[in-house]
């Protein structure tokens, strides 16, 4: 069995979700990750996510949409947030292509600042090609690459969580010797490695911290 990680961009429509722009934009608000998403026979669809924030802010968002038909929100500074919502074409035709075919999507899956989600999917190399195939030809969407090789579940989950901008922080703080003990490196020096501000380079940290232990916790 084999995996592909890849980078999806949504195409003009803002988002993967009706309200994909209006959340990127909330700079109260981070989306952390999806963790189940489901096309309904009624074609609506249905997510199950994780964000961090200020949940009223995201209450709001979700309640002021017509194409959000129901919401649940359920914890505070991180939450988790079930909602059912009317896809746009390109959505609905995305996940339907994934479930015609032979190959299926590792969760949770890690949103992007810029929206953008990093998926891996699990299935053979022919799988992928046919997807991906149909997704060129069909899909304005842009997607990238980022790694494949063969499916060890064991070795892999943990930096599959990651973004790709936090795999990035957390390789440069190990080469600083920020986990070094006793530590040899501050969150300054991780953030001029990168070019970044200290406390993006401490936001970063966290949230890596975060997904490394839950998934260990799981």
């Amino acid at each position: 069995m084999r995996y592909l990680s890849v980078e999806m961009t949504p195409g003009d429509d803002g988002g993967f979700h009706p309200v994909g722009a209006k959340l990127r934009e909330e700079p109260a608000i981070t989306r952390e990750a999806i963790h189940h998403i489901e096309l309904l026979a009624d074609e609506t669809v249905l997510v199950f996510a994780e964000g961090s924030g200020d949940s009223d802010r995201y209450e709001a968002i979700m309640s002021e949409s017509s194409l959000v038909d129901e919401y649940l929100v359920s914890g505070v500074d991180r939450w988790m947030a079930v909602n059912q919502f009317e896809p746009s074409t390109e959505t609905r035709r995305l996940l339907e292509l994934e479930r015609g075919s032979h190959v299926v999507i590792e969760t949770p899956v890690p949103i992007n600042a810029d929206g953008s989600v990093r998926v891996t999917f699990v299935g053979s190399d022919s799988a992928f090609q046919d997807v991906f195939h149909r997704v060129d030809e069909e899909l304005s969407l842009s997607f990238e690459i980022v790694e494949t090789g063969s499916y060890d579940p064991d070795t892999d989950s943990l930096r599959r969580v990651l973004t790709t901008r936090q795999q990035e922080v957390l390789e440069a703080a190990v080469d600083v010797g920020f986990y070094n003990a006793p530590r040899e490196a501050t969150q300054r020096d991780v953030a001029e490695r990168i070019g970044i501000a200290p406390t993006t380079a401490g936001e970063h940290l966290r949230k890596i911290e975060e997904r490394v232990f839950d998934a260990l916790t799981r």
